[in-house]
């Protein structure tokens, strides 16, 4: 079991399984967010402890497609905890257990700001990941 939660703990989540990937985003939207590494799991694995009510959604805009939750009390960026999607991004900072992932890829390096290296092997996109 891998639990999750915000900074004030009005909302707390397991996943039920190990996420299937991880991601780095360098949008300026992240950023500013302050959530920019996701892990993507299944929306059969998520399941809501409480505070479910206290997640607030902003919605994307284009050229984004995931819109970002977050904690209406505390600011804690979820990811897209209320997708209706199979899959969806959660924002790795909000999962509270020991992770066995790896970043996977990075998306938006375009937007990257110069003062941030990357510093591992994994993919780049200008943009969202284009599927090999």
């Amino acid at each position: 079991m891998i639990s999750g939660s915000c900074c004030c703990g009005a909302i707390k989540f397991e996943l039920l399984a190990e996420p299937s990937t991880m991601g780095t985003c360098h949008c300026t939207r992240c950023r500013k967010v302050g959530a920019s590494t996701f892990v993507f799991v299944k929306k059969e694995d998520l399941k809501w402890i409480e505070g479910r009510d206290h997640v607030q959604l902003f919605e994307p805009v284009s050229p984004y497609k995931y819109g970002r939750c977050f904690c209406r009390t505390c600011g804690t960026s979820l990811g897209e905890v209320l997708s209706e999607a199979d899959s969806f991004p959660v924002a790795a900072n909000a999962i509270d257990s020991e992770l066995n992932l790896k970043t996977h890829f990075h998306e938006f390096v375009a937007e990257k700001p110069s003062w941030y290296e990357i510093c591992d092997d994994a993919k780049q996109f200008d943009g969202h990941p284009v599927p090999s």
